[in-house]
């Protein structure tokens, strides 16, 4: 099995659409109710639909995207207005991660973890 696609809450489509465009992912389906984009790398692809609501704007949603130019990335967002809650630092975990949120609350963490993303020094039957 592979992972096709996590679709996340809007509720506001049209600036969840906007807020995902402006970082980079390319759009590839479009309704009033549903918005699926690809990833830059790789066969991913992500969704937002439509919701009436979203309790105290947190979702419980954090989605990850992982890029080796991590400081990079987040710097060029910075530069076109986007609002970090954590900027890029090294964590316990060996991922090297940064946070922001959309307009609907949907956490989101960019961040490189190499190889350390599938087979980490604590790995259950490592490879």
């Amino acid at each position: 099995m592979d992972l096709n696609q996590v679709t996340l809450p809007a509720v506001n489509i049209v600036e969840s659409v906007s807020f995902y465009r402006k970082m980079g992912f390319t759009q590839i389906v479009e309704s009033p109710h549903y918005a699926r984009f690809e990833c830059l790398e790789g066969d991913s692809t992500f969704s937002v639909h439509l919701v009436k609501e979203i309790n105290n704007n947190e979702t419980g949603v954090v989605i990850y995207f992982e890029s080796e130019r991590l400081d990079e990335l987040v710097d060029s967002l910075k530069g076109i207005g986007f609002q970090f809650l954590q900027e890029p630092r090294d964590e316990s975990w060996l991922w090297r991660e940064a946070r922001l949120k959309d307009p609907a609350g949907n956490e989101i963490c960019l961040y490189y973890a190499g190889e350390n993303r599938k087979n980490p020094p604590w790995r259950i039957n490592k490879m």
